[in-house]
């Protein structure tokens, strides 16, 4: 009877899209896996104005009499994946007027509405490391965005620190993308690579110099240069570098210009990371890694391998995934995760570099990447196991707002694909949702 009862109430509360929690809501009865302790069998998740307020078993959380209860058995809940290097958004960084551009913003060439988003969020992404490319040294300046519903602009979906800052990294590249034989000022070989960008840093640690001196003294202050001051962001450890490598020479480059600069970095896509393991370790260098199942295209990554994450870990790297978007699908990034179990990482660690290992690669990790009381009410619905190739993402929610339903058919568009699927986001309506149930 209490079952029946709580199925009915489910029916009424999934009809009714809760927006910031005035009340405080329980999702019951699914297995919970919170990433930071062990998996919860019928456990409780309770969220209230975007936050997590407490995860458990129903023996140890305990619901107020007001609080609405929304039954998921049989179902999976973990926290909303974290992809540290995508393309979504349709964004565009530096030109062709030189090879290192530290000044361009992606803030200012990403459309908000790009129906990508919308794949993220079906795929079960709620945080994402927007990218410009890396045909450059340095194509500019990189976006840690929340994947919020009902976006208009750039605006609704940044993420801002405890200064008010909206936050983001910088793209760095190096092999064969930003080698240009014959290309005017983009360099020819990778020395001459590593060449240009230490003479950037130099540059930037003379500006940094000069600024100090000049003691907030407007009349002996240098003109203001934007690359610059990104540039000294990055010397001062308030900007992250996002290094594209795949080779195990350009990987160990990088790793000679973060001893030298002493900048703080994530090495992406790490094709050849498994050669130089200890050496990555060694240098306490996070690593975000892609697998993908058709290699090819490039001969710098023909020595990639499914084994690399677990490698990585085993060396003590702190190791993360990601999709590239769209050379991944946003929507296929839990098939990553099971292509490195299937090639040796452990599950636990596996689910961690979808979640918590890139929420700290992101300087994040204190708000996103795992059900914690306290964290943004970011989570995920499952169908069932998340390594099973039958496994759906039935639901994905951002700050305790649904901004994903598989059961919608709308969503389901976005989800499976067909006409209709890559048109631009639009908003979703209110009172068109139905339950679980009808998730496949």
């Amino acid at each position: 009877m209490i079952k029946s009862c709580l199925n009915i109430l489910a029916l009424f509360v999934f009809a009714c899209p809760i927006y910031a929690q005035q009340k405080p809501t329980a999702f019951i009865n699914a297995k919970i896996i919170p990433i930071v302790g062990q998996p919860i069998e019928q456990g409780v998740l309770l969220v209230q104005n975007g936050k997590i307020t407490a995860v458990g078993d129903a023996k140890s959380v305990r619901l107020s009499s007001d609080v609405q209860l929304i039954d998921v058995a049989g179902k999976v809940i973990m926290p909303g994946l974290v992809d540290s290097h995508s393309h979504i958004g349709e964004g565009s960084g530096g030109d062709g007027s030189a090879p290192i551009q530290p000044d361009v913003r992606l803030l200012d060439g990403i459309n908000a509405r790009a129906a990508s988003f919308q794949r993220a969020q079906a795929g079960g992404i709620t945080t994402v490391n927007v990218m410009p490319g890396s045909g450059h040294l340095d194509s500019g300046q990189t976006l840690y965005l929340k994947n919020r519903d009902n976006a208009t602009k750039i605006d609704d979906l940044l993420i801002y620190d405890k200064d008010g800052k909206y936050m983001g990294g910088i793209k760095f590249a190096n092999g064969t993308n930003s080698i240009r034989p014959g290309g005017g000022n983009f360099p020819g070989t990778r020395a001459k690579s590593a060449a240009l960008v230490r003479d950037q840093f130099i540059k930037a640690q003379e500006y940094r110099e000069k600024v100090k001196k000049a003691a907030g003294d407007p009349t002996k202050m240098p003109p203001r240069d934007l690359g610059m001051e990104a540039l000294v962001e990055v010397l001062d450890g308030k900007r992250v570098i996002h290094f594209h490598t795949h080779r195990h020479d350009d990987i160990m480059t990088v790793l000679r210009l973060q001893k030298e600069f002493g900048f703080r970095v994530v090495l992406h896509h790490v094709s050849e990371g498994w050669k130089v393991a200890d050496e990555i370790a060694k240098a306490k260098v996070p690593a975000s890694v892609i697998l993908i199942d058709s290699p090819g295209g490039k001969l710098e990554t023909l020595d990639i391998k499914f084994e690399t994450p677990g490698i990585l870990d085993k060396a003590g790297v702190l190791v993360g995934f990601h999709t590239d978007d769209n050379i991944t699908d946003s929507r296929w990034f839990m098939r990553t995760a099971g292509l490195a179990v299937r090639a040796g990482m452990s599950r636990e660690k596996a689910l961690y570099a979808l979640t918590m290992a890139n929420a700290k690669i992101l300087d994040l990790g204190d708000r996103v990447g795992s059900l914690e009381a306290g964290k943004d009410a970011d989570f995920i619905i499952l169908s069932g196991d998340p390594f099973s190739v039958y496994t759906h993402v039935l639901q994905t929610w951002v700050e305790g707002n649904k901004v994903f339903d598989r059961s919608d058919p709308k969503d389901h568009l976005i989800a499976v694909g067909g006409d209709g699927a890559g048109t631009d986001r639009e908003m979703h309506l209110d009172g068109d949702e139905d339950d679980l149930g009808g998730g496949q």
